[in-house]
């Protein structure tokens, strides 16, 4: 018997709970054709410890869940398998039974960081948006999730507290001609430069930023 086996068999076992906020997706495949197809997505680690969102009653293959669920599963995971990776499954809702529309997963250690900055305070916990490339259990590519993983899989700020929506009337610098204030609206005023992951309505800019599922 390896040194310090019995060690790890007698660890009570930990558990860690994440929050991810399951946004919205696009351009999925219509797998109930007679009927509009009701969706809802389900976030899981571990197989058995699974969590969803409502189901979607309008969107059909465009829904918007834009909901935040807590994720729970063996906080040993990232540190004895670095492919341990958050899936998740979309759902089309049905009388009789659900049908699995699409997966996507993205590894752990590709979104989780290590814990710091203080809490309390918006810099500690940045937009993370990812989207993902969902595929059919063919293997085939169909279809976009958009998701919001903050780095230390908590949200430090109160969710309800957060604007998604640029704000109606920007405020400019009494110098600034009109001109140049109309120039600094469009490119999104400070810190708006090309290319910059926004969140508007609670939607992530889909192809910000893209993780192929592995």
């Amino acid at each position: 018997m390896a040194p310090g086996t019995h060690h790890h068999r007698n660890e009570p076992v930990r558990h860690r709970t994440i929050e991810v906020r399951v946004i919205s997706a696009q351009d999925l495949e219509d797998v109930k054709h007679l009927s509009r197809m009701r969706t809802y997505a389900v976030v899981y680690v571990e197989a058995g410890r699974t969590a969803r969102t409502h189901v979607d009653e309008t969107g059909g293959t465009n829904p918007v869940w834009n909901e935040t669920v807590s994720v729970t599963f063996d906080a040993r995971l990232p540190e004895t398998d670095v492919l341990t990776a958050l899936n998740v499954d979309v759902y089309a809702h049905g009388h009789i039974h659900d049908k699995l529309v699409g997966s996507a997963r993205v590894l752990l250690c590709d979104v989780l960081k290590e814990e710091g900055g203080e809490k309390g305070k918006l810099e500690a916990d940045p937009i993370q948006c990812v989207t993902l490339q969902l595929r059919r259990p063919s293997g085939r590519a169909q279809g976009l999730i958009n998701l919001w993983i903050p780095p230390t899989g908590k949200f430090f700020v109160p969710r309800d507290s957060f604007s998604f929506c640029e704000p109606e009337t920007p405020v400019t610098a009494p110098s600034e001609s009109g001109e140049a204030a109309e120039e600094s609206a469009k490119s999104g005023g400070v810190g708006g430069e090309a290319g910059e992951l926004r969140v508007v309505d609670g939607e992530c800019d889909a192809g910000t930023v893209v993780s192929t599922s592995g």
